[in-house]
């Protein structure tokens, strides 16, 4: 029970980052979204809101390498469509009110700890998008190149329809990448 109380803390310091950013962010409300006693805070993250925070980044960069498992081997195509799915699917559940956990914490964070933790969370998924579009047909350096493109177009164009509470911008973006990937 204890690593449910503490997952369910991880997922909604998650979420929160996604909605709220870094400094919105705190134990209180974590405690009020997911409903967790006061006492597991120091129990779970003895190291305080970092670590709770690094936690949740390390969580966000695990959800979305997961859910790129179901293109391994699929053409190129289908990764760069999977991977704007899982975009298009955050802002669509959250009406264009979340974006990015690691990217919250990537723009807000002054602690070298957690930049040093968000930028292993891109790179991760940088290397695998770049291994799943080279199985998918590219060129080692043609999919370092797009993992890149892929991964800077989507966080901006997430970006922008939280912005303008809409999906407009995003589904601007895709098109020219899956245009891109085609060509």
């Amino acid at each position: 029970m204890a690593g449910d109380v503490r997952d369910r803390m991880v997922e909604g310091a998650m979420k929160l980052l996604a909605q709220r950013g870094l400094q919105a962010t705190s134990f209180a409300e974590v405690l009020a979204a997911t409903g967790a006693p006061r006492g597991s805070l120091y129990h779970h993250f003895p190291g305080g809101k970092d670590q709770l925070v690094a936690a949740a980044v390390d969580r966000a960069g695990a959800v979305l390498t997961d859910a790129m498992a179901p293109v391994a081997g699929a053409p190129a195509e289908a990764v760069v469509e999977r991977f704007l799915a899982i975009w298009r699917a955050v802002l669509t559940r959250s009406q264009c009110e979340a974006g990015c956990a690691v990217l919250a914490v990537t723009v807000a964070t002054d602690s070298p700890d957690l930049l040093s933790h968000a930028t292993a969370v891109f790179r991760a998924w940088r290397e695998r998008l770049a291994d799943l579009l080279q199985q998918g047909g590219l060129s080692p350096e043609q999919a370092r190149a797009l993992a890149m493109m892929l991964i800077a177009s989507a966080e901006g164009a997430v970006v922008l329809s939280r912005a303008d509470h809409s999906l407009e911008p995003f589904e601007a973006v895709a098109q020219q990448l899956m245009a891109h990937v085609r060509r």
